[in-house]
């Protein structure tokens, strides 16, 4: 009844006050002159764009912006944002568990991670329309008209807000004239991807539409040796219909609707590092040794693994569990509506849009076929985004064209629920009593997989006098935790947005421009949560070790701690079975942006700006962020913990544009300042979330020893990471067949000093201590992107060759927020080509491709194997004995993609 009563408001909206340049919804102001922002340009690269929801040539926009046509992008091969990296230098996209959780980052920025919680700091818009998470940009989007790159902060131009920048897919309309498209490529992985589009007037001059529709399946690159099967498949369908009525000519109204499925069993991710690293010199930081053997892999091997990717993780050979395939079925569909109204110096914008995106997660946790961790099919595993949303813009020049003025309000209603199911698996028990043995004493033959508690009979003997027989009944009680865990956890977030905008130019004189923007936004979320779990032993252990947990043996307390770890990781326990958490927060916040623009001369703009983001607070959709430790079960009112404050940036820039027929050059240099930056870590058993901020008071180090109470901030909580450099975008047409772009990016992107971990100032997470001063994760201190094109004419009848090749360098990075040195990545090169012919016109095509053509070595996102081991090779180097006298965690990760390449053929007519 909401959703109905929602759409015949909008639909009453749309016919009241609907806004829409007849033919083009994405027409400048109404009485701005066409010439003023259309006009020929001497470049065809210096494309339209709407980057300030104006209709303006790209080398005319004062802000950073880049922005890639039809031609760049099929030359490159991207059918979704991930592969437009390929081509923008600032931009970096990866995915991780899943195809359909993925993030973006532009200049060293972005959200880590798979935490539904919390929202993208670059926000993705297609035809306008405001997608919740990043991942929906993983879709294969048909044919598109252009995508834009927009740098910085983003919100007085638009409904929805980021902090980081923003990534705007404008979809081809419909037209008039009856056309169409057909595309079928065939590459190795039995890869087969068939595309079409379909446009024509239904009412000749009042209404016309377009269909687009693309399939695709490809075989996995990864193998599973134990299931005889492949892994990070691709099956997937798309569609989108339109509607476009031209009224008349100042009124039009665009109507979209798209499906998307994608059935496809992802992610799996190889081992990179299985190495025990070891303290060599106690008493002396910086150094560390290789064992001779990881104990953690002895225990894995003793229960039946195979880890074929074992010192050569480009092998792509992974094993998983029997019976724990990954299914990741995903559909995401909406409809929106895009209403414009010239009325006579004003034009009135309205885009309502409604959409539903779900993703199940079932699969394989542990990325091993030992059966530790997994999410069953069962349907209880899912997380799943119902949006509405609404934006009206007003907007118009006054005072005889020197004042280009916007005002619009922005108002979204998200639904979000998150379900889980994550169960321990039916090896659980043994491999966590084999560790728990391990941490007591090191020697094999105290361990025993096959018995109970992993106690082989001189362990049993041994244990029993070094620890008492309460440890070790505890002990063997922990190898009963089998197929026990979270039946159905839900956790139901409810945000409510509204804002109020404007954004203004006022021409100061013919070359001189002054900008000012302000923007007003009320966020307020709810969360409501409840836990179905059978983890028995969880507080029956809390329960029996109470004893030791509280006396005064030292050693008893740590071996009792470890084992209740052991059995309630996560805060997997069935104690917090109908306990039911709820809270709610509240946020404003005033952002805005200045900027000043000169052109001294037609074919070259100088700006300098100011903005200042903002992204919401929320919720770590997370149990286990409930409670510091596991000892004790944690109550409802421990909800607050789960809280995050909201992300702001202050942002500068300083920028340069030159364009002329043959040559394009964009400079800019760029510093950001992020005060509660929102991080999401994953520790190898669940996710951290902290508000990374400065402290203006000395922590004298406290901010990296291995501690989680000391380090707290006495005094104001300030900037705690700053991205700064220089960006660089030049364009070389020397002939009308020859196309050369040049880009680079010099990002340094480091956390400040006197690291904190919330706004109130709490101490940072002793797993992030690498954190302070050091260059964030997945940002690249240099990348260098370039494209070559050459389309000569073969004979007299409009045919033409093509050869493209396109490459993207990129320096040293770690890929794990908590900079662990096993996630490192070091610098690498990536190359992709096409040549083919092409018909007059492109009436017809064939083209043979390569991505990744060199076949580089590279990795995503490296991560901590699923409890699989504890401590990092930094750990011990920085740490050492006694803590870290041996850092045994497994490291895994997910890689990029291999070399791929293919046939194209395609028509148009």
């Amino acid at each position: 009844m909401r959703k109905a009563c929602l759409y015949r408001s909008a639909a009453v909206f749309a016919i009241m006050a609907a806004p829409a340049a007849a033919q083009d919804l994405r027409g400048s102001a109404a009485n701005q002159p066409k010439d003023a922002t259309q006009a020929a340009s001497p470049n065809t690269a210096d494309i339209v764009v709407t980057a300030t929801r104006r209709s303006e040539r790209l080398s005319n926009v004062p802000i950073a912006v880049s922005a890639f046509g039809q031609a760049a992008l099929q030359n490159s091969g991207a059918t979704d944002i991930r592969q437009m990296t390929q081509i923008a230098p600032s931009l970096l996209v990866s995915s991780t568990g899943s195809e359909a959780n993925a993030s973006a980052r532009i200049r060293g920025v972005g959200t880590v991670g798979d935490n539904p919680g919390l929202e993208s700091s670059v926000a993705v818009f297609i035809d306008g329309i405001y997608r919740s998470r990043t991942g929906s940009g993983l879709n294969d989007l048909g044919e598109v008209e252009r995508i834009e790159v927009l740098r910085g902060p983003q919100g007085t131009l638009s409904g929805r807000n980021s902090s980081a920048g923003a990534i705007s897919i404008y979809t081809k309309l419909p037209e008039f004239k009856f056309g169409g498209m057909g595309e079928i490529s065939y590459g190795n992985y039995n890869a087969v991807r068939a595309q079409g589009a379909l446009t024509g007037p239904i009412v000749k001059d009042l209404l016309a539409f377009r269909i687009d529709a693309v399939a695709s399946r490809r075989d996995g690159f990864l193998t599973d040796v134990v299931n005889k099967t492949d892994f990070n498949n691709r099956d997937r369908y798309f569609v989108r219909s339109q509607l476009l009525f031209t009224i008349t000519p100042d009124l039009a109204i665009r109507f979209i609707g798209d499906y998307t499925r994608r059935d496809e069993q992802c992610c799996g991710a190889v081992y990179v590092d299985t190495r025990q690293k070891v303290d060599p010199t106690p008493g002396a930081p910086g150094d560390y040794a290789i064992s001779t053997a990881n104990p953690i892999t002895g225990i894995l091997r003793s229960l039946g693994a195979v880890l074929p990717s074992d010192g050569d993780p480009y092998n792509r050979r992974i094993a998983q569990t029997a019976g724990r395939a990954y299914s990741n079925l995903t559909t995401d569909g909406g409809l929106s509506m895009r209403v414009r109204w010239n009325l006579g110096a004003t034009q009135l914008t309205s885009l309502t849009a409604y959409r539903d995106y779900k993703s199940g997660g079932a699969g394989d946790m542990d990325y091993s076929n030992v059966d530790l961790i997994y999410r069953p099919d069962d349907g209880n595993n899912y997380r799943q985004f119902k949006v509405f949303s609404h934006e009206s813009r007003f907007s118009g020049t006054i005072l005889d064209n020197k004042l280009d003025w916007l005002i619009g309000g922005y108002y979204a209603h998200e639904n979000l629920e998150l379900v889980d199911n994550l169960q321990f698996g039916a090896q659980y028990g043994a491999f966590a009593a084999c560790r728990a043995v391990l941490s007591i004493n090191p020697s094999a033959a105290l361990r025993n997989a096959g018995n109970p508690g992993c106690l082989s009979t001189a362990g049993r003997a041994a244990l029993t006098a070094g620890i008492g027989p309460i440890a070790v009944q505890a002990i063997d009680r922990l190898s009963t935790l089998n197929n026990l865990g979270s039946l159905r956890d839900v956790y139901r977030q409810t945000s409510e947005n509204f804002a109020f905008f404007t954004h203004n130019i006022y021409r100061l004189t013919d070359r001189l421009n002054l900008t000012v923007g302000l923007r007003y936004t009320n966020e307020h979320k709810t969360l409501a949560a409840g836990f179905n779990n059978n983890n028995t032993v969880c507080p029956a252990q809390q329960g029996a070790l109470r004893s030791l947990l509280t006396g005064n043996n030292a050693t008893l307390r740590s071996v009792a701690g470890g084992i209740v770890t052991l059995s309630c990781i996560g805060n997997s326990t069935a104690a917090l079975t109908n306990v039911a958490l709820g809270d709610q927060i509240r946020e404003g916040q005033l952002t805005g942006t200045g900027v000043i623009s000169w052109k001294p001369v037609t074919s070259t703009l100088i700006y300098a700006s100011y903005a200042r983001g903002y992204k919401a607070g929320g919720y770590n959709l997370d149990r286990s962020d409930l409670s510091e430790t596991v000892l004790t079960t944690p109550p409802a009112s421990s909800v607050s913990n789960l809280r995050f404050d909201a992300e702001t940036v202050n942002a500068y820039e300083l920028g340069l544009k030159y364009s002329s027929r043959q040559f394009t050059a964009n400079v800019a240099a760029f510093r950001s300042e992020f005060t509660n930056f929102q991080l999401n870590t994953f520790n190898g058993t669940n996710y951290i979330v902290q508000n990374i901020g400065g402290c203006d008071k000395p922590l004298n180090g406290a901010d990296r020893d291995n501690s989680n109470t000391t380090g707290a901030c006495m005094g104001k909580v300030g900037k705690g990471l700053v991205t700064q450099g220089v960006e660089l975008e030049v364009g070389m047409y020397p002939t009308p067949d020859v196309t050369v772009n040049l880009g680079y990016t010099l990002t340094d992107a480091n956390y400040a000093h006197n690291l904190v971990g919330s706004k109130a100032g709490e101490p940072l997470s002793p797993a992030l201590f690498l954190l302070p001063g050091a260059q964030m994760s997945n940002a690249p201190r240099h990348t260098v992107t370039s494209s070559i094109g050459w389309t000569p004419a073969i004979g007299g009848n409009g045919m033409r060759a093509l050869f493209y090749v396109d490459g993207r360098m990129t320096s040293d990075y770690n890929t794990g927020s908590d900079l662990f040195a096993e996630k490192m990545q070091d610098g690498f090169f990536l190359m992709n080509a096409r040549v083919g012919l092409r018909g007059d016109e492109q009436s017809w095509a064939v083209e043979l491709w390569a991505q990744n053509l060199l076949d580089t070595n590279y990795q995503q996102v490296a991560f901590s194997a699923p409890f699989q081991g504890a401590g990092s090779q930094s750990q011990v180097q920085a740490f050492g004995s006694p803590n870290f006298a041996a850092a045994n965690s497994l490291f895994t990760s997910f890689l990029g993609e291999p070399r791929t390449y293919g046939l194209t053929l395609r028509t148009r007519f």
